[in-house]
């Protein structure tokens, strides 16, 4: 999994694999999901970050 924050452009992209790209939906407003041509997620990128999250270049990672 990988995080990045394009602090210029606002867009906080979070990947969950390297698959291709096949379709993207925007779920709601500035949230898109990318899927790949079998159907999983394979990323999710917020538009104006900084409006949706509280810090969106700080990240956190936590296994339980």
């Amino acid at each position: 999994m990988k995080v990045k924050y394009d602090k210029e452009q606002d867009i906080l992209y979070v990947s969950f694999s390297d698959e291709i790209v096949y379709e993207s939906d925007e779920e709601k407003k500035g949230v898109i999901l990318d899927y790949s041509a079998n159907g999983q997620i394979v990323g999710i990128e917020l538009l104006q970050a900084s409006k949706q999250v509280y810090n969106p270049a700080k990240v956190e990672y936590e296994v339980a």
